[in-house]
Parts: structure tokens; C-alpha cells; sequence
């Protein structure tokens, strides 16, 4: 499959300063649980190291060989052609990122029936996939962490996890299906890993990884730094009770709802 031109559909005039966006190709595509399908793709070592750790992901219409991309100003704004493009703009965290090998994983959350969840669940070797920028995890080192997400949030927990210093302790409290949605991570010894199962209850319903963050008692030391992220009802309601209870300031947590209920399973979809 071809490559087609970003600049495509694009009126004339624009001002100068514009650059094409980076595109990828799936290469390989593999369901790691039944509702995480992990998708790899191939770019340039430009192309790849634009791919996170969080990045913006323009995701094409399905089975659209062709999608008139958008293009990049200086200043970071996306710039759409004119008229229809079925390509949807979606914020992901890549799993792993390798320039020297041109390699990016994204794991995609199939459920709902946002574009990136129908993109990721119809992709195949020699789909495209663009990228428009990254940023940060709004992580920080600290002595102790505790880590909260769901599905939406396993790709960034486990890239701080293998980021931490073997010296960390904490927790990370994550709110899954049930068994088989498990997933291997790499932690410090220091660093608990529990599996928060929520059976039958659809996500985004389920109360089972607020109640977990509840039921914590505050660390003595004050070196602790809090990362969670799930559904934005859920994130409300636990960065409530890290603020209150725990008096955590700003620099000590980060708590971003990457979801809403009765929206689709995915980051910003």
C-alpha cells in the first residue's frame, strides 16, 4: 500500500510553515486479551520517536486507502483540508517505542464503537495510521507511588513501572474484567501489582478502583507521587479523595479521565 501524498485535499494559500504529518504502517496486529488488541507499526526513526509516550494519533476511516491527511503549523495546531476527510484525531500512549528499529506498539481497548476502537479492530498489515504530535505521561520520580487505571490505562502504568528505580515501593490498582484480562507487567520488588476484577459490571459502572484507592492509607513519608487515570467519573472521584484525605498538592498527582461512560472504550474517543 502506498503512502498517499499529506498534503492531499489541502486549499492553496496556506501560510508557509506547515509541515506533513507522520504516517505509519501496521506491520503486525495480535489480541493480547480478548478486549486489548495490540497493533505494531513501522515509520521513520522521525516518525516513531513523534509516537509518544503520549501521542496524538489521526486514525482513518475504515477501509479508506487514501485519507486526506492534515498538516502541522509551527506552533503545533493541526491544520484540516477542506471539506469531508474521515480522519478523526484520538489521544493514545504507545506501549513501547523503538526509532533505531522504526517500531511503535499501540494497544487499542476494543470495546465501544468509537473510530479508533473500529480502526484498531479492522486493522491489517499495510494499514496507515498518522501521528500529529506527543506529550507527556505527567509522571514524576517519587519514593513511593500509587498507580490507578483501567484497561485505557495499562500501556502508560506499565511505562512508569519499567521506568521506576528498583528502590520504589507503592501500588498500582488496576480495575480489569476478570482474569484474562490480565496482562504481565515489569515492576519494583517494592511495587504491589493488584488486580482489581469487576465480573459482570459494564465499565464505567464498576466502583471497584475507587473503593481500592479508599481503602489506602496515606504513606508517612510525604516522597509520594500519584498517577491514575480511567473513566472521568471515576478519576473525579478519586483525585477528590487524594486532594482531601491524603492532601496531596499538584506536584504530587496527576489524574486525567481518559474515557466517559456512554462514550467509546477508548482514550478521547
Amino acid at each position: 500500500m502506498t503512502t498517499p501524498e499529506p498534503s492531499a485535499g489541502l486549499p492553496d494559500g496556506l501560510p508557509d510553515g506547515l509541515r506533513p504529518v507522520d504516517v505509519l504502517t501496521v506491520t503486525e496486529v495480535a489480541d493480547v486479551t480478548p478486549s486489548v488488541r495490540r497493533v505494531v507499526l513501522s515509520g521513520t526513526p522521525a516518525a516513531v520517536a513523534a509516537a509518544g509516550p503520549t501521542v496524538n494519533l489521526l486514525v482513518p476511516r475504515v477501509d479508506d486507502p487514501a485519507p486526506r491527511w492534515p498538516r502541522v503549523a509551527k506552533d503545533g495546531r493541526i491544520v484540516w483540508p477542506d471539506g469531508a476527510h474521515g480522519v478523526s484525531l484520538r489521544s493514545y500512549t504507545a506501549r513501547r517505542q523503538d526509532p533505531d528499529t522504526g517500531r511503535v506498539e499501540i494497544d487499542f481497548v476494543l470495546h465501544g464503537d468509537g473510530p479508533a476502537a473500529a480502526w484498531a479492530a479492522a486493522a491489517v498489515p499495510g494499514a496507515l495510521l498518522a501521528v500529529a504530535g506527543a506529550g507527556a505521561l505527567g509522571d514524576r520520580p517519587a519514593g513511593h507511588l500509587v498507580l490507578a487505571g483501567d484497561e485505557t490505562a495499562l500501556p502508560a502504568i506499565g511505562r512508569i513501572l519499567a521506568a521506576a528505580p528498583p528502590t520504589t515501593t507503592g501500588v498500582a490498582l488496576l480495575e480489569v474484567a476478570g482474569p484474562a484480562e490480565e496482562q504481565p507487567l515489569a515492576a519494583p520488588a517494592g511495587v504491589e501489582i493488584r488486580w482489581l476484577h469487576r465480573g459482570a459490571t459494564p465499565p464505567g459502572e464498576s466502583t471497584a478502583l475507587a473503593d481500592a484507592v479508599a481503602a489506602l492509607d496515606r504513606p508517612e513519608d510525604d516522597d509520594v507521587f500519584a498517577w491514575v487515570a480511567a473513566e472521568s467519573a471515576t478519576v473525579r472521584a478519586i483525585r477528590s479523595d487524594l486532594r482531601g484525605r491524603w492532601g496531596l498538592g499538584r506536584a504530587q498527582h496527576h489524574a486525567i479521565g481518559y474515557w466517559r461512560h456512554g462514550r467509546a472504550m477508548s482514550p478521547s474517543d
